[in-house]
């Protein structure tokens, strides 16, 4: 399986992905932002960081750049693109999946590992995951994810919430909300289900030495639902 990470200027999660998905089998490819065209690949991934500094709006920038037409292109052809924290920022932007990112609840940058709730298991990123709570982390100013009633009654009708923050036994409450977002949505689809954007990170937890190792579930189940 091949996969692409596109790297923008103040990408800082790019090198971490490319590790993740090549020790769980992907081909990986790094693809600079201001290329116009991407290798072919049966995953595009969108990593955390700061791109462009985050100036105006997070992702608002890297949403224009040269390279966002092909992946528009690849996932309305219905290629996996997976955006993660800065990266789900960037699928906002472009309008290809619904709502927004505000600043977090209490106004602080938030970095810790988390538990999340898997709310979906009929698409390739989670279909027979053999793990429905991961501890991941996140680490991110405004990843408190707000949409309109119309578009949380649309996400609820066809099934594009994907994970919620939860507690350790799978509790969903607002106790274990750590930016506010709205019903506790970490991360979403897009009606197809082949565009997944989440905040946290399953890179960052793929060895025992990094505190957590369940983003092995992730990676390992994705790679298997591609083969």
């Amino acid at each position: 399986m091949k996969s692409s990470v596109i790297i923008f200027p103040g990408s800082n999660c790019d090198r971490d992905m490319d590790v993740a998905l090549k020790k769980f089998g992907f081909k990986n490819q790094m693809v600079w932002h201001n290329d116009a065209n991407i290798p072919k690949s049966d995953l595009i991934v969108l990593p955390g960081g700061f791109s462009y500094g985050d100036y105006l709006r997070c992702g608002s920038i890297a949403a224009k750049s040269k390279i966002i037409k092909s992946v528009i292109d690849f996932a309305n052809s219905g290629g996996l693109v997976l955006g993660i924290c800065n990266g789900f920022q960037i699928l906002i932007e472009t309008g290809l999946l619904p709502g927004a990112l505000l600043t977090n609840k209490y106004l602080n940058f938030i970095c810790k590992n988390v538990f999340v709730k898997l709310n979906e298991n009929e698409s390739k990123y989670f279909k027979k995951i053999k793990k429905n709570i991961l501890e991941l982390h996140i680490a991110h100013n405004d990843g408190n994810y707000f949409c309109t009633d119309d578009e949380l009654k649309s996400l609820d009708d066809n099934n594009q919430i994907a994970v919620k923050y939860c507690s350790k036994n799978g509790d969903v409450s607002e106790n274990f909300n750590p930016n506010g977002s709205i019903k506790n949505i970490a991360g979403i689809f897009n009606k197809n289900k082949n565009i997944l954007g989440m905040m946290p990170h399953p890179e960052r937890v793929i060895d025992r030495s990094l505190s957590s190792e369940d983003g092995t579930f992730f990676f390992k189940n994705l790679i298997e639902n591609l083969r």
